[in-house]
């Protein structure tokens, strides 16, 4: 772990200890520790300047939190069950509704070469041309997977001297063919819970895919992804693993935690504490993939039980919870669905609308975070000094002054924006 890392590391292991202190004390009062620390971790400054008592109005466009979902291969394949209108209701959906977005299925190496020689990007370009087209970044999931039954019944049968070179042509092949496209890249699936590649080729395996990749593009950013760890089940296996691939020198961007493992409730205890365990690394973390109900649900051996009024509701109320403690952690910068429409999500009960468009109660919780109360909008008028200064959300904002307007952006690396709107 170098040195910048282990700064970061101190300040939010300093800062996890202010907050376990700030729920301890505050729990009692009005608002509690978690609202408090959205307030604290999410919220910078834009400071106005100009002339007195002019009205400037601020208004957040998007924010810097990734609040993001999975993208159905179906929608963008060209040969789809799906009807135009249904593409195109669901493509407007997501518009309104995620600012960030991860490939479900169209990556995956076995969706791509299903046969030896035979790849298909097609899915995957389509995918990313139209995410950049609508200033969405993309991740991209995942470029291996060593899950024995994801593995390739033609991958398996390579001897090792073939497979590390079909391993190889994989990661630099893929990397050079989506250079730019995919602003991150889930490297290699689910490693805690198999790994194929290792298995064959030995310890240092994945150094070497790494490697593989960044010699395709060498600014792809490489992430780890895994589940049942935000339960506390597997968190000491991951914390092990990730210690030895950052003593192997792998070059790991952020920590990938899926949000599949509970059933229709969650531990807000495990989960919190999962985070704050992970954040000792200093790395980004993203929930990368999010259902609720999640897997040890009835729901999920059952897919086409019904929700009644009641559990719809409850749905809401979690989703609400689990976002709420995610936005809160400074070390989490993004939470992505794994679904969000009842006919294109693998726990059909756990979108956010149904199979006609209809909302659910979760979509309205839902929005009712990130738009409303996660959301910055203000009419001020400039003090006597010119100026005025905005607590806002990190995000995109336009400010208008008369008839004129202004686009900035406040970032949480910086925590303030000043803007001058004396002559706009």
């Amino acid at each position: 772990m170098n040195k910048k890392t282990t700064i970061v590391s101190l300040g939010i292991i300093l800062f996890l200890a202010l907050s376990n202190l700030a729920f301890s004390s505050e729990k009692s009062k009005g608002k509690n520790a978690v609202d408090q620390s959205i307030e604290s971790v999410r919220k910078g400054t834009i400071v106005l300047t100009g002339k007195p008592g002019s009205t400037v109005k601020v208004e957040q466009l998007k924010h810097e939190f990734w609040f993001g979902a999975a993208i159905a291969s179906g929608v963008f394949e060209g040969n789809t069950r799906l009807s135009e209108k249904e593409i195109a209701v669901y493509k407007e959906k997501f518009l309104e509704n995620f600012n960030a977005a991860v490939t479900e299925n169209a990556v995956k190496w076995g969706n791509m070469e299903r046969k030896r020689g035979d790849i298909n990007y097609t899915t995957a370009d389509n995918i990313a041309q139209w995410t950049a087209e609508n200033n969405i970044p993309c991740r991209g999931h995942n470029l291996y997977w060593g899950i024995d039954k994801f593995v390739q019944s033609w991958v398996k049968d390579l001897n090792d001297d073939e497979l590390r070179a079909a391993l190889k042509k994989r990661g630099v092949e893929t990397a050079r063919h989506f250079k730019g496209k995919f602003v991150e890249y889930d490297l290699n699936n689910e490693m805690v819970h198999g790994n194929y590649y290792e298995k064959r080729l030995g310890y240092g395996i994945t150094k070497e895919m790494a490697d593989w990749v960044l010699t395709g593009d060498k600014s792809a950013k490489l992430w780890l992804n895994d589940y049942d760890i935000l339960t506390g089940n597997r968190l000491d296996d991951y914390m092990a693993q990730i210690r030895k691939f950052i003593k192997q020198g792998v070059p790991i961007a952020g920590i990938g935690v899926q949000g599949h493992l509970h059933t229709d409730t969650f531990s807000r205890e495990k989960l919190k504490e999962a985070l704050d365990s992970l954040a000792q690394f200093g790395l980004p973390i993203r929930i990368t993939e999010f259902n609720i109900p999640g897997q040890r649900s009835k729901y999920y051996k059952n897919r086409s039980l019904k929700m009644t009024s009641e559990e719809e509701l409850e749905m809401a109320k979690e989703l609400t919870d689990y976002y709420r403690i995610c936005f809160a952690h400074p070390a989490v910068e993004g939470i992505l669905m794994w679904g969000f429409w009842e006919s294109s999500n693998w726990i059909p009960q756990s979108s956010l609308y149904r199979t006609d468009w209809s909302a659910t109660p979760a979509l309205e919780a839902y929005q009712k975070l990130i738009f409303e109360e996660w959301n910055t909008e203000t009419t001020v008028k400039l003090d006597k000094n010119g100026k005025a200064e905005i607590p806002a959300f990190y995000g995109d904002y336009k400010i208008t002054i008369g008839k004129k307007e202004v686009f900035i952006s406040l970032k949480k690396d910086e925590g303030s924006k000043k803007v001058d709107v004396k002559n706009r």
